[in-house]
Protein backbone atom coordinates (compact mmCIF):
# COMPACT_ATOMS: atom_id res chain seq x y z
CA UNK A 1 0.00 0.00 0.00
CA UNK A 2 1.97 3.19 -0.82
CA UNK A 3 6.06 2.63 -1.93
CA UNK A 4 7.95 1.85 -4.80
CA UNK A 5 6.07 -1.53 -5.45
CA UNK A 6 5.76 -3.30 -9.03
CA UNK A 7 2.62 -1.83 -11.21
CA UNK A 8 -0.10 -3.77 -12.12
CA UNK A 9 -2.47 -3.07 -15.29
CA UNK A 10 -5.34 -3.94 -14.27
CA UNK A 11 -7.29 -2.90 -17.34
CA UNK A 12 -8.98 -0.12 -15.91
CA UNK A 13 -7.94 3.25 -14.42
CA UNK A 14 -10.98 2.53 -12.18
CA UNK A 15 -9.10 -0.36 -9.87
CA UNK A 16 -5.13 0.11 -9.22
CA UNK A 17 -2.85 -2.22 -8.68
CA UNK A 18 0.51 -3.25 -7.20
CA UNK A 19 2.94 -5.99 -5.46
CA UNK A 20 5.53 -4.99 -3.29
CA UNK A 21 7.32 -7.23 -0.90
CA UNK A 22 5.02 -10.43 -1.82
CA UNK A 23 2.00 -8.32 -0.80
CA UNK A 24 -0.75 -7.76 -3.47
CA UNK A 25 -2.95 -4.37 -3.26
CA UNK A 26 -5.64 -3.61 -5.16
CA UNK A 27 -7.40 -0.32 -4.71
CA UNK A 28 -10.60 1.10 -5.96
CA UNK A 29 -10.20 3.71 -7.35
CA UNK A 30 -13.54 6.10 -7.91
CA UNK A 31 -12.64 8.49 -4.94
CA UNK A 32 -15.19 10.88 -6.50
CA UNK A 33 -17.93 8.56 -6.02
CA UNK A 34 -16.88 7.04 -2.51
CA UNK A 35 -15.07 4.51 -4.62
CA UNK A 36 -18.73 3.17 -5.66
CA UNK A 37 -18.67 -0.20 -8.14
CA UNK A 38 -19.57 -0.33 -11.81
CA UNK A 39 -19.68 -2.30 -14.66
CA UNK A 40 -16.32 -1.31 -15.54
CA UNK A 41 -14.70 -1.77 -11.91
CA UNK A 42 -16.37 -4.99 -10.92
CA UNK A 43 -15.41 -7.55 -13.76
CA UNK A 44 -11.54 -6.05 -13.22
CA UNK A 45 -12.16 -6.81 -9.72
CA UNK A 46 -12.83 -10.16 -10.17
CA UNK A 47 -10.44 -10.50 -12.69
CA UNK A 48 -7.47 -9.66 -10.79
CA UNK A 49 -8.40 -10.75 -7.31
CA UNK A 50 -8.05 -14.43 -9.57
CA UNK A 51 -4.93 -13.73 -11.17
CA UNK A 52 -2.67 -12.22 -8.38
CA UNK A 53 -4.79 -14.71 -6.00
CA UNK A 54 -2.81 -17.49 -7.87
CA UNK A 55 0.52 -15.61 -8.33
CA UNK A 56 3.53 -17.28 -7.19
CA UNK A 57 4.86 -14.08 -6.62
CA UNK A 58 1.86 -13.14 -4.47
CA UNK A 59 1.45 -14.43 -0.67
CA UNK A 60 -0.94 -11.96 0.51
CA UNK A 61 -4.13 -9.94 -1.15
CA UNK A 62 -5.05 -6.42 -0.03
CA UNK A 63 -8.15 -4.72 -1.46
CA UNK A 64 -8.51 -1.21 -0.16
CA UNK A 65 -9.88 2.20 -1.98
CA UNK A 66 -8.57 5.82 -2.39
CA UNK A 67 -8.86 9.08 -0.73
CA UNK A 68 -11.28 8.45 2.41
CA UNK A 69 -13.72 5.49 1.75
CA UNK A 70 -13.75 1.54 0.91
CA UNK A 71 -16.29 0.93 -1.35
CA UNK A 72 -19.91 2.46 -1.15
CA UNK A 73 -21.59 -0.13 -2.94
CA UNK A 74 -23.54 -0.07 -5.62
CA UNK A 75 -24.10 3.34 -7.57
CA UNK A 76 -27.42 4.53 -6.17
CA UNK A 77 -27.49 7.28 -8.41
CA UNK A 78 -26.99 5.76 -11.52
CA UNK A 79 -30.02 3.63 -10.89
CA UNK A 80 -32.66 5.55 -11.83
CA UNK A 81 -30.76 7.14 -15.23
CA UNK A 82 -28.84 4.17 -16.65
CA UNK A 83 -30.25 2.95 -19.90
CA UNK A 84 -29.06 -0.65 -19.91
CA UNK A 85 -30.71 -0.81 -16.30
CA UNK A 86 -34.03 0.35 -17.39
CA UNK A 87 -33.55 -2.43 -20.24
CA UNK A 88 -32.88 -5.04 -17.59
CA UNK A 89 -36.46 -4.71 -15.58
CA UNK A 90 -38.06 -5.16 -19.35
CA UNK A 91 -36.39 -8.83 -18.98
CA UNK A 92 -38.24 -11.94 -17.26
CA UNK A 93 -37.93 -12.04 -13.62
CA UNK A 94 -35.70 -15.51 -14.34
CA UNK A 95 -33.88 -13.92 -16.50
CA UNK A 96 -32.68 -11.16 -13.94
CA UNK A 97 -32.02 -13.61 -11.32
CA UNK A 98 -29.80 -15.78 -13.30
CA UNK A 99 -27.96 -12.45 -14.57
CA UNK A 100 -27.20 -11.64 -10.91
CA UNK A 101 -26.32 -15.22 -10.13
CA UNK A 102 -23.45 -14.87 -12.99
CA UNK A 103 -22.02 -11.59 -11.23
CA UNK A 104 -22.19 -12.55 -7.73
CA UNK A 105 -20.85 -16.24 -7.79
CA UNK A 106 -17.50 -16.00 -9.33
CA UNK A 107 -16.89 -12.94 -6.79
CA UNK A 108 -17.85 -15.25 -3.68
CA UNK A 109 -16.54 -18.22 -5.31
CA UNK A 110 -13.05 -16.23 -6.11
CA UNK A 111 -12.39 -15.08 -2.98
CA UNK A 112 -12.93 -18.51 -1.35
CA UNK A 113 -10.51 -20.68 -3.67
CA UNK A 114 -7.22 -17.79 -3.32
CA UNK A 115 -4.72 -19.58 -1.36
CA UNK A 116 -3.66 -16.59 -0.01
CA UNK A 117 -4.79 -14.61 3.11
CA UNK A 118 -6.86 -12.08 1.81
CA UNK A 119 -7.42 -8.51 3.98
CA UNK A 120 -9.84 -5.45 3.24
CA UNK A 121 -8.28 -2.17 4.93
CA UNK A 122 -10.99 0.20 5.41
CA UNK A 123 -10.13 4.31 5.19
CA UNK A 124 -13.77 5.05 5.60
CA UNK A 125 -16.97 3.87 4.95
CA UNK A 126 -17.66 0.31 3.82
CA UNK A 127 -21.46 -0.02 2.41
CA UNK A 128 -23.64 -2.44 0.69
CA UNK A 129 -21.95 -4.57 -1.64
CA UNK A 130 -18.95 -2.76 -0.76
CA UNK A 131 -19.13 -4.06 2.70
CA UNK A 132 -19.88 -7.76 1.27
CA UNK A 133 -16.57 -7.29 -0.32
CA UNK A 134 -14.76 -6.55 2.78
CA UNK A 135 -16.54 -9.64 4.62
CA UNK A 136 -15.62 -12.31 1.89
CA UNK A 137 -11.91 -11.46 2.93
CA UNK A 138 -10.31 -13.57 5.63
CA UNK A 139 -9.13 -10.26 7.51
CA UNK A 140 -10.55 -6.68 8.25
CA UNK A 141 -8.69 -3.67 9.67
CA UNK A 142 -10.10 -0.26 9.52
CA UNK A 143 -9.51 3.36 10.29
CA UNK A 144 -10.68 4.63 13.57
CA UNK A 145 -13.29 7.53 11.33
CA UNK A 146 -14.14 4.19 9.00
CA UNK A 147 -17.72 3.04 9.20
CA UNK A 148 -20.25 0.17 7.92
CA UNK A 149 -23.61 -0.05 7.02
CA UNK A 150 -25.57 -2.44 5.28
CA UNK A 151 -27.23 0.08 3.07
CA UNK A 152 -29.73 -2.06 1.34
CA UNK A 153 -33.31 -1.46 3.42
CA UNK A 154 -32.68 2.32 2.51
CA UNK A 155 -33.29 1.70 -0.96
CA UNK A 156 -35.46 -0.69 -0.65
CA UNK A 157 -32.96 -3.68 -1.72
CA UNK A 158 -32.86 -7.07 0.39
CA UNK A 159 -29.51 -7.62 -0.25
CA UNK A 160 -26.31 -9.07 -2.44
CA UNK A 161 -23.09 -10.52 -3.17
CA UNK A 162 -23.53 -12.51 -0.02
CA UNK A 163 -23.26 -10.24 2.63
CA UNK A 164 -26.47 -11.68 4.43
CA UNK A 165 -24.45 -15.30 4.94
CA UNK A 166 -21.47 -13.42 5.38
CA UNK A 167 -22.71 -11.28 7.67
CA UNK A 168 -24.30 -14.15 9.69
CA UNK A 169 -21.18 -16.35 9.91
CA UNK A 170 -19.39 -13.02 11.64
CA UNK A 171 -21.47 -11.38 14.11
CA UNK A 172 -24.88 -14.06 14.81
CA UNK A 173 -28.16 -14.34 13.64
CA UNK A 174 -29.36 -11.63 16.06
CA UNK A 175 -27.08 -8.84 14.65
CA UNK A 176 -27.00 -9.81 11.46
CA UNK A 177 -30.83 -9.12 11.09
CA UNK A 178 -30.68 -5.82 12.72
CA UNK A 179 -27.85 -4.54 10.48
CA UNK A 180 -29.77 -5.62 8.18
CA UNK A 181 -33.35 -4.65 8.72
CA UNK A 182 -31.81 -0.86 9.84
CA UNK A 183 -29.23 -0.30 7.53
CA UNK A 184 -27.77 1.46 10.83
CA UNK A 185 -24.30 3.18 10.70
CA UNK A 186 -21.47 1.33 13.00
CA UNK A 187 -18.52 2.87 13.50
CA UNK A 188 -15.27 1.19 13.47
CA UNK A 189 -15.35 0.67 17.44
CA UNK A 190 -18.45 -1.10 17.49
CA UNK A 191 -17.19 -2.92 14.56
CA UNK A 192 -14.24 -4.16 16.91
CA UNK A 193 -16.20 -5.05 19.58
CA UNK A 194 -18.83 -7.07 17.71
CA UNK A 195 -16.33 -8.98 15.40
CA UNK A 196 -17.29 -7.83 12.25
CA UNK A 197 -13.02 -6.40 12.01
CA UNK A 198 -10.25 -7.46 13.30
CA UNK A 199 -8.20 -4.09 14.52
CA UNK A 200 -8.68 -1.15 13.98
CA UNK A 201 -5.87 1.70 13.50
CA UNK A 202 -5.55 5.71 13.39
CA UNK A 203 -6.69 6.92 10.04
CA UNK A 204 -3.01 8.02 9.36
CA UNK A 205 -1.60 4.23 10.07
CA UNK A 206 -3.95 2.14 8.43
CA UNK A 207 -2.37 1.71 5.19
CA UNK A 208 1.14 1.41 6.85
CA UNK A 209 0.01 -1.16 9.48
CA UNK A 210 -2.02 -2.67 6.72
CA UNK A 211 1.18 -3.26 4.54
CA UNK A 212 3.33 -4.46 7.31
CA UNK A 213 1.08 -7.02 8.65
CA UNK A 214 0.20 -8.67 5.11
CA UNK A 215 4.17 -8.49 4.75
CA UNK A 216 3.83 -10.86 7.96
CA UNK A 217 1.71 -13.09 6.01
CA UNK A 218 3.44 -12.96 3.08
CA UNK A 219 6.78 -14.25 4.46
CA UNK A 220 5.48 -17.19 6.43
CA UNK A 221 4.43 -20.56 5.21
CA UNK A 222 2.34 -20.36 1.63
CA UNK A 223 1.71 -23.77 1.16
CA UNK A 224 0.83 -24.56 5.08
CA UNK A 225 -1.19 -20.94 4.88
CA UNK A 226 -2.93 -22.17 1.83
CA UNK A 227 -3.88 -25.76 3.40
CA UNK A 228 -4.89 -23.69 6.71
CA UNK A 229 -7.41 -21.86 4.75
CA UNK A 230 -9.35 -24.52 3.14
CA UNK A 231 -9.54 -26.21 6.96
CA UNK A 232 -11.07 -23.10 7.70
CA UNK A 233 -13.63 -22.50 4.64
CA UNK A 234 -14.80 -25.75 5.25
CA UNK A 235 -15.32 -25.09 8.70
CA UNK A 236 -18.19 -23.08 7.56
CA UNK A 237 -20.36 -26.07 5.68
CA UNK A 238 -18.70 -29.18 7.12
CA UNK A 239 -19.80 -31.46 10.10
CA UNK A 240 -16.93 -31.75 13.10
CA UNK A 241 -15.99 -35.48 11.93
CA UNK A 242 -15.03 -34.98 8.64
CA UNK A 243 -13.28 -31.72 9.14
CA UNK A 244 -11.52 -33.85 11.72
CA UNK A 245 -10.37 -36.23 8.99
CA UNK A 246 -9.68 -33.13 5.68
CA UNK A 247 -7.43 -31.33 8.45
CA UNK A 248 -5.74 -34.80 9.41
CA UNK A 249 -5.14 -35.00 5.31
CA UNK A 250 -3.67 -31.45 5.04
CA UNK A 251 -1.28 -31.78 7.90
CA UNK A 252 -0.01 -34.89 6.21
CA UNK A 253 0.64 -32.74 3.15
CA UNK A 254 2.22 -29.81 5.39
CA UNK A 255 4.39 -32.15 6.99
CA UNK A 256 5.76 -33.15 3.44
CA UNK A 257 6.66 -29.35 2.24
CA UNK A 258 10.29 -27.61 2.45
CA UNK A 259 8.81 -25.09 4.76
CA UNK A 260 8.12 -26.86 7.52
CA UNK A 261 11.45 -28.85 7.22
CA UNK A 262 12.97 -25.30 6.99
CA UNK A 263 10.63 -23.77 9.73
CA UNK A 264 12.39 -26.88 12.01
CA UNK A 265 15.77 -26.51 11.33
CA UNK A 266 15.27 -22.44 12.21
CA UNK A 267 13.59 -23.59 15.82
CA UNK A 268 16.85 -25.91 16.86
CA UNK A 269 19.25 -23.29 15.63
CA UNK A 270 17.35 -20.67 17.40
CA UNK A 271 16.92 -18.51 14.21
CA UNK A 272 13.80 -17.07 12.23
CA UNK A 273 12.43 -19.03 9.34
CA UNK A 274 13.16 -18.44 5.66
CA UNK A 275 10.42 -19.59 3.77
CA UNK A 276 10.49 -20.30 -0.10
CA UNK A 277 8.15 -19.11 -2.31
Amino acid sequence: MGGSGRAIDTGTELLLGQVRDGVATLTFNRPEARNALSDELTPALRRMIARLGNDPSVGALVITGAGTAFCAGGDVKGMSSDPERERTWERTAGEKVLELQQRQRPLRGVFARLPVPTIAALPGPAAGAGLAIALACDIRFAAASAFVTTGYARIGLSGDYGINWLLTRLVGTAKARELMFTADRVDAETCLRIGLVNRVFEDESLRSETAAFAARLAAGPRRALALMKRNLERALDSDFPRALDEEAERLVRAAAEEDHREAIRAFIEKRPPRFGT
